[in-house]
């Protein structure tokens, strides 16, 4: 009996030093691979970009000239900065456009032919929008500048002037939606109401109104 019980310690002992070295053997596992984490998109950041579309609207004299709807193309660039707080983007941004806005020619009550031109304009605007991730909607408004250019038939002047160019201010407002196709690349549509308010022209003669809804489409590169 006492042979089988130093034989059950003997055992014991064994498989116990036994543990005790393996334990004492270095890992075999690999080196444990830190985790990367990909950075949450964000609105913050300045950017320039491009943008073309369309515009109608009117053109209207309440003189001695006349001139009705108002439509063409319009293209140019933009540059802004946005400032994102949790999901609420604010924003500033300058435009400034080419324009082939025309209205006209027609006649007027005293058998003059006139037409009217828009050939640039711009905006400085204030925006705030709401980020869902990578999508940005979004409201916009500010101050509006451009060009009018009243011109009469040939041969015809008023006060000495055939034609008078002048630029005019007003206010703009509008929305849009953007995408960030990339961190840095943004595409986006845009809607904007001009309203260049009414000067007067040819000397005091005339006075002359120009209002237009513009839409375009938009590219941009964030910074």
């Amino acid at each position: 009996m006492k042979k089988y019980l130093l034989s059950g310690v003997a055992a014991l002992g064994l498989i116990a030093a036994g543990a005790a070295s393996a334990a004492d053997l270095p890992s075999r596992k690999g080196p444990v691979v830190a985790p990367v984490y990909v950075p949450a998109f964000t609105w913050t950041g300045f950017y320039v970009g491009a943008n073309a579309g369309w515009g109608f609207g009117n053109m209207k004299s309440r003189g001695v000239n006349a001139f009705g709807d108002l439509d063409g193309f319009v293209g140019g660039g933009q540059i802004g900065y946005n400032y994102q707080l949790g999901q609420v983007v604010l924003g500033v941004e300058a435009d400034f456009q080419g324009a082939d806005l025309k209205a006209g020619p027609s006649f007027a009550g005293l058998g003059i032919v006139s037409e009217g031109k828009t050939e640039w304009f711009g905006t400085v605007r204030g925006r705030v929008g709401f980020a869902f991730d990578r999508f940005l909607p979004y409201v916009t408004g500010g101050l509006a500048y451009g060009s009018v250019k009243t011109t009469l038939a040939p041969g015809v002047t008023i006060n000495g002037l055939n034609s008078d160019d002048n630029t005019h201010t007003g206010w703009t407002v509008g929305g849009g939606v953007e995408y960030a196709i990339t961190n840095n690349l943004v595409a986006g549509v845009e809607y904007l109401y001009v309203d260049l308010g009414d000067k007067k022209v040819f000397n005091g003669a005339d006075k002359v109104s120009t209002d237009f809804s513009l839409v375009r489409a938009r590219l941009s590169y964030k910074f």
